[in-house]
């Protein structure tokens, strides 16, 4: 009996082993996630993102990166800004993407202007 219990155990903790830091979820929209899969994302984001220069159209952009996980538009003074948010580092393990997890890129009239917070104070306010 003791040996069944001690075989037990120890099963249970190698199964434990292989499960570590390894967290699997499921969004609201029902799709599975794990924190290696939005890791190696964020990575895939940073670099790409890196990689930009001054000048790239949006849809050169989009095609690489995908749909952005946030997205606003706002004409100021006839100039019309696009900012796309795309997940990029991750401050709360909740499964869910904030804003704050996010790299902005900035569009003017469909050309990349910057990326980051900087780059969106280069929207001039609508007063």
């Amino acid at each position: 009996m003791h040996y069944m219990k001690s075989l037990a155990v120890a099963s249970v903790a190698v199964l434990s082993l292989g499960l570590q830091g390894c967290v699997i979820a499921v969004n609201g929209d029902g799709e599975e996630y794990t924190t290696s899969s939005y890791e190696s994302q964020e990575e895939n984001n940073r670099e790409a993102i890196a990689s930009f220069t001054d000048g790239i159209e949006l849809a050169a952009v989009q095609k690489e990166m995908g749909t952005p996980n946030f997205s606003d538009l706002v004409t100021v003074d006839g100039v019309r800004y696009r900012v796309l948010y795309y997940r990029t580092h991750r401050k709360h393990a909740d499964g869910n993407t904030t804003r704050d997890e996010c790299t902005p890129l900035v569009f003017a009239d469909g050309v990349l202007i910057g990326t980051g917070e900087l780059a969106l104070e280069r929207i001039p306010q609508n007063n």
